[in-house]
């Protein structure tokens, strides 16, 4: 039982592990061209005077998410790709973003098309070169790969907050 149980957990990360490398260049330029558009629908779908709220006072706002997702998206493509991100070292656009409709919807657009040039930019061999990320050697590539996941995560979150503001969510995009 413990055989089968270990050869099922190495399956699984395996699986898991490899998921980015099936995908080339393209398709996960492809992929965040249409993780932005879902993102900006979300965006577009919230009041203006939902964007302070919280679902719970321990949480971040709705603009706080997605200035979040936005510099995840600037972290992890520089990380990725070598490029400094236009913001500077150390900025924080949640932290120096208006938490407005206006000025969180470009901050966020804004991030993902330089996550999308970034990722243009590169060549194979660099993408398939490692970096130092997270206290480990990892492939530019899976780093994208993980800045993909973290913007998902991040506006899956936003769902409850239209739900809870009377909004219907965007219709997913999954293609």
């Amino acid at each position: 039982m413990k055989r089968l149980s270990l050869l099922l957990t190495m399956l699984v990360t395996f699986a898991c592990s490899s998921v980015y490398a099936q995908f080339t260049q393209a398709q996960l330029v492809g992929e965040f061209t249409r993780a932005k558009a879902y993102t900006k629908a979300y965006l577009d779908a919230m009041p203006a005077d939902g964007y302070a709220f919280k679902p719970t006072p321990e949480m971040r706002n709705f603009a706080q998410q997605m200035l979040h997702l936005a510099d995840a998206n600037y972290f992890f493509s520089s990380m990725a790709s070598g490029k400094a991100s236009p913001l500077g070292k150390d900025v924080s656009v949640e932290k120096t973003v208006a938490q407005t409709k206006e000025a969180t919807t470009k901050a966020v657009m804004d991030s993902y098309d330089f996550a999308i040039s970034a990722l243009q930019g590169m060549t194979p061999a660099q993408l398939a070169e490692t970096t130092k990320f997270a206290g480990k050697d990892m492939g530019k590539f899976e780093v994208f790969g993980k800045g993909f996941e973290h913007q998902t995560h991040h506006r899956g979150q936003t769902t409850v907050y239209l739900r809870l503001k009377g909004v219907t969510p965007p219709q997913e995009m999954l293609f």
